[in-house]
């Protein structure tokens, strides 16, 4: 069983069930005890990195989720504010510490008048994927969803497993160990998003 983490931040519909459509058994969930009886863990997101991480400790889910990922060693994808809240701080609307699973800060977009940019970062792009991954699987080349503002800057490059191209470079993707973490949305990357949804229920991290 897969549990989507629900804590009050986004897109969990959607993500749960694109899940389901490629054979998964998805729970969308915030109680401790089904998500220690979940085999792997969806933190997906939707919105600022300051509420995030405030619902996250409201809800008393950092202990779980620091005892079945860091500890048990669950597979876990981190969707868009996802992937950002595993990073060590935000300079979104102030300063904020992240859960610091991950060594990175999040940061803004900033681009000249020039560039011609906007912000946030909204729509397809290619992401070029850099490393072989379980759940990227074949796939070395494609365009994904995006939508934000703020993009993780790792402090280890060596975690990167893609990247994409907006104003300059940005990790798109990142893993390590059971953690596997996407700026992009999958569920709303049509085909290829889907077989890394399908790769991902069948995942299993040494």
């Amino acid at each position: 069983m897969i549990a989507v983490i629900d804590y009050g931040m986004g897109n969990l519909r959607s993500i749960s069930k694109a899940i389901a459509y490629v054979g998964g058994d998805v729970l969308v969930t915030r109680d401790p005890e089904k998500i220690r009886k979940a085999e792997r863990l969806v933190l997906p997101g939707v919105g600022a990195f300051g509420q995030g991480i405030a619902n996250l400790r409201s809800f008393g889910l950092i202990p779980v989720l620091e005892e079945e990922i860091l500890l048990k060693k669950k597979p876990l994808w981190g969707i868009c504010l996802g992937m950002q809240l595993l990073a060590t701080s935000s300079e979104e609307f102030g300063r904020h510490a992240g859960l610091n699973w991950i060594p990175a800060d999040v940061k803004r977009f900033e681009f000249s008048e020039s560039a011609r940019l906007n912000v946030p970062h909204v729509g397809w792009n290619s992401v070029r994927f850099s490393k072989n991954h379980p759940v990227t699987g074949s796939v070395k080349q494609a365009d994904f969803y995006f939508v934000h503002s703020y993009y993780v800057r790792l402090k280890n490059d060596d975690l990167t497993v893609g990247t994409c191209d907006y104003g300059g470079g940005f990790t798109a993707c990142f893993a390590r160990d059971n953690i596997f973490a996407t700026q992009f949305h999958p569920e709303k990357s049509q085909e290829t998003g889907l077989e890394m949804l399908g790769n991902f229920c069948r995942w299993k991290p040494c």
